[in-house]
């Protein structure tokens, strides 16, 4: 009797153990999906950055005047609103000499 209650219990046991490891299997998947996803849009990035470097002239100009737009609308004052956020500083985009 108390042999089939043990069984049962490592039984038991074992299904949740399987489970919560194919549930950490699944978070582990997600976020290396994500990483991939991410290191795709950097890759591409890069790769247009490259073939216009005006681009990122243009891109920090575009992030300047949207800044000033939201400092206007929200009302921020004294870059209080640039330094609470990181996508409000600039981009560190690597630049190509002219003689490359």
């Amino acid at each position: 009797m108390s042999d089939d209650i043990l069984s049962v219990q490592s039984c038991e046991d074992f299904s949740r153990e399987r489970l919560q490891l194919n549930q950490h299997l699944e978070k582990m998947t997600e976020q290396m999906e994500n990483v991939s996803v991410k290191l795709s849009w950097m890759a591409y990035d890069m790769v247009v950055l490259r073939t216009s470097p005006d681009l990122a002239e243009s891109l920090k100009c575009l992030e300047n005047e949207f800044l000033k737009c939201k400092a206007v609308i929200c009302g921020s004052t004294d870059g209080q609103d640039k330094k609470s956020h990181p996508a409000a500083e600039e981009p560190n985009i690597p630049q190509e000499k002219n003689g490359v």
